[in-house]
This record gives structure tokens, C-alpha cells and sequence, in this order.
């Protein structure tokens, strides 16, 4: 099934990113995709899925090797992004993991990155990312978890809500306010925690939700936590924030590429279907209405489709603006949600039946409206700059 158009390639694409494409394709289809029962039952991914995602190069792909990384670009990252979405798979929390290393990578310390990193490379740490709270989602100043210097060490208090791989994490980069600046930007710190038998942290229950079902969604307990200075990401209080900011520009384009590859996902295998269901004596697609809501569709994503690469250059360039980023973000994932419903509509009854991929989309695609900043900030954020 080819997702895109037949006559149109990414003008980032090449040979070799289409090798890669062919090992992550591999990868999918005989180490993912057969476990998708499981693991949705089970509400999170066997760790051995991580070893072997690593030992193919998959994680931490865009780090640089000095760091401990593979030498990669955002390019390889969204060539798993793109493959991920293909094999209608939402449980392996790679892509979020990825999503979250940078953040770390561009804060750190070269001593920090030196020791961290590796470890998340291989797969023999997963990572998770620790800023949702339960009264602070998508207005990150409204942390309250705290993290107060006590010796040689930081003491961490509070609480972590919806935080992905939040079950098999065991490196979490963790945001804590570490002073009450009049500002509450600047009283935001980052620290990375080995969890591993850490006293005082504990995780909650994996969190049961409408979609994404076997991607292990969690809450995070610090109760008196006590982790090394050392472990304050770039060694200084109060930069948290920028940290974070400069990091979720790219995630943001991350959610817009995962709607674009999700709404071609849709579009194909909705025109498969409406090809050979009969009704009235003739297929769905002999119907008028059948085909212009499938032409309306193919014009918005393939619209959508050279957006995303253009905002993709701009990463590579690195010149994606924050106002681009939030533009990227909720058009694609709105028009994700209204792709998806119209071709889930083409399918009738079967549409609503959990064993067609069109159902698991449909309730997969509804919280990217939500995560990585709501559609309501992104425009916000759009209207700011205006």
C-alpha cells in the first residue's frame, strides 16, 4: 500500500533514507506489528522490543555519534515516523522517545550527554519525558512539582500525569520548579533520573484511554526523591523553560508529519474499500458522492503533504520559526481527525468494527488535537506573532 501520491516524493528523500525506510519497514512488520493484540490488552510494549529497535539503529538516530547517537538527521526521524504510521501502529513509544531525547541533547552538558545517552541508543533504557501535571498540560509555567537543593543533592516533590512510556521508563527527563521567580518562566529547571530503584519515585497506573491503547501512558509519583546536582540538566537553575520551548518546536512539526502520513494511510485504504464494497448493485465508488469526498481529501492532504515538507526543510535548516511550528501542528492534526472520520463515514458499519484499521485510526488520531499543545494554544500562539 503506497501511502502517498504515486508520482509525488519528499524533495528530502534519497537513496539513502530509502534504504533506511526499508529496514524500519522490516522492523514494523515482523517485531511490531504481530504483537499489536498483546501489547493493547497489556497496555504497554514488551521491553525487548527495545533492544531490538536499538541494536537496528533506530533510537536516538539523530544524535550525533560523539554524543553517543547514530549520526543521523531529523530526515531518519521522520522516515520512522512516516513507516510507524504505515504499519497502523501506536503503541512503541519510539517516535515520542526520540521526540524528547533532543530536548535533553541540546541542554546537557557534554559530560551528561556522554553518560545518558548511550544507554538510550542501545535500548537498554527507555526514556520518557516528565512535564504534564494534573492541573498544568499544555501551560508548562503551572508546574508545581518541585526541586529544592539539599547538599550535594535535589530533592523532588510532586506529581506527573499522561506521561508516555511512562510504565517502561526508566531515564526521565523531569521539569520541577526549582525557585518562585516573580516570573514563572524562569523558576523551570530540567533533571535527568535514573528511576531504577529510586526511593521515593513510584509509577501510578497506566492510564486506560479512548485510543493508543498499548502505548504505556502513565502517572509519575516523586515523594522526597533524591537525585545528584549533577543530574540538573546544563548545570543551571531556571533555564528549564527555554529548554523546553526550543525542543517542542520540533515536536510539534513531529505531531504535523504523524497527521499528514495518517490522513494518506486513510485516503488509501478507504479508496481500497469503496473500490470493492457493493451496494445497490454497484461498487461505493460509482457513487458521485463517494468520489468528490475522496477527491476532497486527497487536494486538502496533499496540501498538507508539501506544508510538512516545507516545515521539515526548515528543521533541517534550522530555521523553523515557533509560529511555523504551531501552524504545522494543529492544521495537520485537524485535518487528520476530518480525514479520517469522512473515510471511516465511506465505510459504513465496518467502519465502527474494531478489526478494521479505519476504527483504530479514527480513535487513535483524537488526541493529537490535544498533546504537544492544543490546537486552542497553537492558535494562540499564531495570533501573538501577528
Amino acid at each position: 500500500m503506497n501511502t502517498k501520491f504515486a508520482s509525488y516524493r519528499s524533495p528530502w528523500d534519497s537513496e539513502e533514507l530509502e534504504s533506511f525506510r526499508a529496514s524500519v519497514r522490516r522492523f514494523f512488520e515482523t517485531e511490531v506489528v504481530p504483537h499489536a493484540e498483546k501489547w493493547e490488552q497489556q497496555q504497554y510494549v514488551d521491553r525487548s522490543v527495545w533492544k531490538k529497535a536499538g541494536e537496528l539503529g533506530m533510537l536516538c538516530v539523530s544524535v550525533p555519534e560523539e554524543d553517543g547517537g547514530h549520526g543521523g538527521s531529523f530526515l531518519h526521524e521522520a522516515v520512522i515516523i512516516e513507516e510507524q504510521v504505515r504499519a497502523g501502529d501506536t503503541s512503541f513509544g519510539v517516535v515520542l522517545a526520540n521526540m524528547g531525547v533532543p530536548i535533553f541533547l541540546h541542554a546537557a552538558t557534554p559530560e551528561q550527554r556522554r553518560h545518558w545517552i548511550p544507554r538510550l541508543t542501545s535500548g537498554e533504557s527507555v526514556f520518557a519525558f516528565a512535564l504534564s501535571e494534573p492541573g498544568a498540560g499544555s501551560d508548562a509555567k503551572a508546574i508545581r512539582t518541585t526541586a529544592r537543593r539539599d547538599g550535594d543533592d535535589y530533592v523532588l516533590d510532586g506529581s506527573k500525569t499522561f506521561i508516555s512510556n511512562g510504565y517502561n521508563g526508566d531515564v526521565v527527563l523531569v521539569a520541577a520548579r526549582t525557585s518562585n521567580h516573580e516570573d514563572p518562566s524562569k523558576g523551570i529547571s530540567l533533571f535527568i533520573v535514573d528511576t531504577n530503584g529510586l526511593a521515593g519515585y513510584s509509577v501510578g497506573r497506566i492510564l486506560k484511554k479512548v485510543g493508543q491503547k498499548g502505548q504505556d501512558t502513565a502517572e509519575l509519583f516523586f515523594d522526597n526523591v533524591r537525585v545528584p546536582a549533577a543530574n540538573l540538566v546544563g548545570g543551571e537553575e531556571g533555564r528549564g523553560f527555554v529548554q523546553l520551548m526550543n525542543g517542542l518546536r520540533t515536536e510539534r512539526v513531529v505531531l504535523g508529519l504523524i497527521g499528514v502520513a495518517a490522513a494518506e494511510r486513510a485516503i488509501s485504504l478507504t479508496t481500497d474499500h469503496v473500490k470493492a464494497r457493493k451496494v445497490f448493485g454497484k461498487t461505493l465508488w460509482d457513487l458521485q458522492n463517494t468520489r468528490f469526498k475522496l477527491a476532497e481529501a486527497q487536494t486538502q492532504t496533499y496540501v498538507a503533504r508539501l506544508f510538512i515538507d516545507h516545515c521539515i526543510q526548515l528543521v533541517m535548516e534550522d530555521r523553523l520559526e515557533r509560529t511555523h511550528a504551531a501552524m504545522c501542528k494543529w492544521w495537520n492534526t485537524e485535518l487528520q481527525n476530518k480525514v479520517i472520520d469522512e473515510c471511516l463515514q465511506l465505510h459504513g458499519g465496518y467502519g465502527y468494527m474494531v478489526e478494521y484499521p479505519i476504527a483504530r485510526m479514527w480513535t487513535d488520531a483524537r488526541i493529537q488535537r490535544i498533546y504537544g499543545g492544543a490546537t486552542e494554544i497553537q492558535k494562540e500562539i499564531i495570533a501573538r506573532a501577528m
